[in-house]
């Protein structure tokens, strides 16, 4: 089962069986590429000694100062970290569904703040320097509500509004709508 804790060393015994040699080894071999960049470092274990992009990440990641994975352990921090325009807004799009839908939780996943019920992903954000990022997680869904959507610049499967939005809840509602019944 794969590990959720975020902790990177957690890879370090499959490192160990599959690569050989203690971990202190794969240490000591990315010291010797000097000042070398993420880039360089992950290419080099994937090149020489064909580590996978997961492994390799682990180390280099744990290597340069980042032992877990994880930069929030809630929602509250990561709207802490956000600009107080972006956060207010964000908290108000989430507010506006969990209005029809109390039973939906709030969690950070991929450092993002999503609503889930049981596993399913109903509606996530991310939030960027001049817009918000929405995420249905259906293409199909998103398609549905082309129309509706017509005035935000709508991508493959997300759709982005402004840091200050004057929060759409009947559009939001309605997404989380087909949403849950998709997952149903």
């Amino acid at each position: 089962m794969t590990d959720s804790s975020g902790d990177r060393s957690k890879l370090f015994p499959a490192i160990e069986k599959k690569h050989g040699g203690p971990i202190s080894l794969w240490i000591e071999r990315l010291k010797e590429l000097g000042d070398a960049k993420y880039p360089e470092q992950i290419a080099f274990l994937r090149e020489n000694h064909a580590f996978s992009q997961a492994h390799a990440n682990a180390l280099v990641m744990y290597f340069r100062g980042s032992e877990t994975s994880k930069r929030f352990k809630n929602p509250k921090e990561f709207f802490a970290s956000i600009d107080p325009v972006a956060a207010k807004t964000a908290q108000a799009i989430f507010a506006a569904i969990n209005t029809k839908y109390p039973d939906l939780e709030l969690v950070i996943a991929w450092n993002q703040p999503m609503l889930r019920l049981d596993t399913h992903y109903i509606i996530g954000l991310s939030v960027a320097k001049n817009h918000i990022t929405l995420n249905p997680f259906s293409g199909d869904v998103l398609e549905s509500f082309n129309a509706k959507l017509s005035k935000y610049v709508v991508n493959k499967h997300t759709f982005q509004v402004p840091i200050d939005w004057k929060v759409d809840a009947v559009l939001l509602r309605a997404l989380a709508t087909a949403r849950l019944k998709e997952i149903k």
